[in-house]
């Protein structure tokens, strides 16, 4: 069993707890559940750097990465920054994270929040829709093409985008549907946590141009993304390299300066 199916495993276990705990009338009451969402796609195509900044505690591959910082004084820093959106990771056994992350960034923001998570079940496209998320991220490596198509039609219907990833040339070919709104390419191998940018550059060319194009993971300096660029990317999701700094923000604002210099 890898990492990735041990999470999935887990994943599906704590959704049948919430479901217990917290039935979907108790998230549609929610005041944030009648928000109008904002769109990260459109944000990405106004954008000249593209970028997608996390908050992420810590990872399977990495393990604590940045434990210390309030995620609201994160999420201001970013939105100061100019980044176009936030993503935001949920999971806490793995990752550290928490919906109440996604609550509290929202509450200090106005930017497109990317809920972050191994998604399987459609009560979690509630969740975030309720935790005042704009995007849901799909995973295509641990969804089928119907999963797939049933959990983004259903995320369309709430008002909320659909960012789907994919790691391969296979996954990509049993992902492509009018339901998606954004296509991410992973370039870290999630069975080897190995980091290669050359997945962005080989797979883009069979993404068909009506989705925004994103290249995730790996991704450290202002020449690369002017590289991806080139290649049709217009989305560009950095993590690690702002948050194991002591001021992520700032750290975005210098990289962000860096892609207008370099380009």
């Amino acid at each position: 069993m890898t990492i990735l199916d041990k999470i999935i495993a887990d994943k599906k276990v704590e959704i049948a707890l919430r479901k217990q705990l917290f039935p979907i009338a108790y998230w549609e009451a929610s005041p944030l559940f009648r928000r109008t969402t904002s769109s990260l796609a459109a944000a990405l195509q106004a954008s000249q750097s593209g970028i997608i900044a996390e908050h992420k505690r810590r990872s399977p591959s990495k393990q604590n990465i940045n434990s210390s910082l309030s995620v609201t004084d994160v999420a201001q820093g970013y939105e100061t920054a100019g980044v176009c959106g936030m993503s935001v990771l949920t999971d806490g056994k793995y990752f550290g994270g928490s919906l109440e992350d996604l609550t509290l960034a929202r509450a200090v923001t106005d930017f497109p929040l990317l809920r972050k998570e191994f998604i399987v079940d459609e009560y979690q496209l509630i969740e975030a829709k309720a935790h005042g998320a704009d995007v849901i991220l799909l995973i295509a490596s641990v969804l089928t093409r119907n999963e797939i198509q049933q959990l983004s039609t259903a995320a369309q219907s709430l008002g909320l985008e659909v960012l789907l990833e994919v790691h391969n040339l296979e996954e990509l070919e049993k992902s492509v549907m009018p339901s998606l709104d954004l296509f991410g390419v992973n370039n870290r191998n999630l069975k080897t946590f190995e980091v290669d940018l050359d997945t962005s550059r080989t797979l883009v060319d069979q993404i068909p141009s009506d989705f925004v194009k994103v290249s995730e993971s790996g991704i450290s300096s202002a020449a690369a993304i002017v590289d991806l660029k080139t290649y049709g990317y217009q989305g560009f999701l950095v993590g690690e390299n702002f948050m194991k700094t002591e001021n992520p923000g700032a750290s975005a604002a210098a990289f962000i300066k860096a892609i207008e210099d370099e380009a």
